[in-house]
Order: C-alpha cells, then structure tokens, then sequence
C-alpha cells in the first residue's frame, strides 16, 4: 500500500496535480510511512514481527461432510468455525510478517530490525538451506489446506520473488551503519548462495526454472514449470543487481 501510495504522489507531482486528490496522495505516504503508528498498529512486541490486524480466530477446521447434490450425495471438506473472530493481530509469521522490513521502513539503529534478521534467519521459522519459506514451521496454518481446492501454496513453499525482495533488503541494510550491519551482510550472503545453489542444480536436473521450490526436503521444484516469469530474478540476485529506491 505504502509503495502503491507513493507511486500515486510520483504520478501527480509529474503531471502537476493541485486539487484536493493530489493533497491527498501526498498526506497517504507520509501516514504510511510512519514507523511509530506501523509499530502501533501492527507490530506484536514478544517476537518483533509485523502481523495483519482484522477479525480472527484460530479455531477453525475443515471436516468432510455429505452434501446432497441432486439425486446423489457428494463427500466436500467444509470449514468450521469453532470460536467467533474478534479484532486482533493475526499471529503468523510469514513475507507478510517481513514487509515494513522488505520497503526498508525500519530504521537501521531499530531493535526491531534485528528482530527481523532472528526471525529470517531462525530454522524453525522461515530459514531453509534453499531460500525463505513463505510460513513459519511453527504457524498453525503451515502447510494446510485452505479449502478441498485450495492446496497450500502460499503457506511454506518458497518463492524467488519474495526472496529477492528479501536479499534486496538484507543488501540495503548491509550498507548502512548500524548494529545490524554485519549480521544483514552474512545473511545476504548465505541467503543468496542457498537461493543460486538450488534454482541451478533444479534446473540442471530437471531442464526447468519451476514456480516454487520445496521448502523441506531437497528443495525440489514444484508448481508449474518452466516458469520464466519472477524465477528469472535469478539472473539479477547472481548479477547483484536489486531496486535502489527506499521509501
């Protein structure tokens, strides 16, 4: 939403907006980007992760049901709900967790960004010899099904476009002063090794850049192949070549 936001006020400021929308879009980025309200808001203070705020709960199920359909009865997996959602930090760690850290909103002196690199760089969350799962291991929802049709496909697979944005933001954080410096930097190292290492020895034995990559395992391939699309970013993390802009 922040990069969203400040993209709306690049656009006005170039073609020379003055009315009430391009006030707007001016004030929009500048609340967004607010680290005191993003901590307020969003931050859970024990783990120094960043969490979605709404209406949850986690005693929800699915169970196999009979359904009458027509003449005949058909067998589906219905979500229950077990507890009634309420207003509160939705506790999973994930990317979703790492995006104020993604967008370099985090002060480099902040305790918090070094909260991020403990959880990044934690087994038993989202570190894996072959990039950064999607979903923390210890998550109630990791490798679940959403519904009947809905495998988990966000919730541990690794994907290569978070990783760059991930490595982007570990070499961004690499470069400035603080007492992160040196731990951001061994972290892109190993980060991007791990990610080079596996796409490559996946390609040589398969012939194909896949969708996601098993985060257990072998690191395998998995989704749809070949998937030149953001699996191709493996060409600029070896070329070291990330987004300088920082908002």
């Amino acid at each position: 939403m922040l990069l969203a936001a400040d993209c709306l006020h690049s656009i006005s400021e170039i073609i020379g907006m003055q009315n009430t929308s391009a006030r707007g879009s001016f004030l929009t980025p500048k609340q967004l980007r607010n680290f005191e309200v993003l901590n307020q808001l969003h931050l859970d203070d024990v783990s120094g992760a960043y969490f979605d705020y709404g209406n949850h709960t986690e005693k929800v199920r699915l169970r196999w049901h009979d359904v009458n359909v027509g003449n005949t009865v058909k067998r589906e997996l219905v979500r229950e709900t077990l507890q009634k959602p309420h207003l509160q930090l939705v506790p999973h760690v994930g990317y979703i967790s790492l995006f104020p850290f993604i967008m370099k909103i985090i002060p480099p002196e902040s305790w918090i960004l070094g909260k991020q690199l403990e959880l990044i760089s934690n087994r038993s969350t989202l570190w894996t010899d072959y990039g950064i799962r999607s979903l923390s291991k210890t998550s109630s929802l990791y490798m679940k099904r959403n519904t009947e049709h809905d495998p988990p496909y966000w919730r541990g697979p690794i994907w290569i476009n978070l990783n760059y944005m991930i490595l982007a933001a570990l070499n961004h954080y690499s470069k400035v002063d603080g007492p992160c410096r040196s731990r951001a930097h061994a972290l892109y190292k190993e980060l991007r090794s791990n990610l080079i290492r596996n796409i490559v020895k996946n390609y040589y034995e398969t012939g194909y850049l896949w969708e996601q990559y098993d985060q257990a395992g072998k690191g395998k391939g998995k989704g749809t192949r070949p998937f030149t699309g953001w699996t191709t970013l493996v060409v600029l993390i070896m070329a070291e070549e990330f987004p300088s802009f920082q908002l």
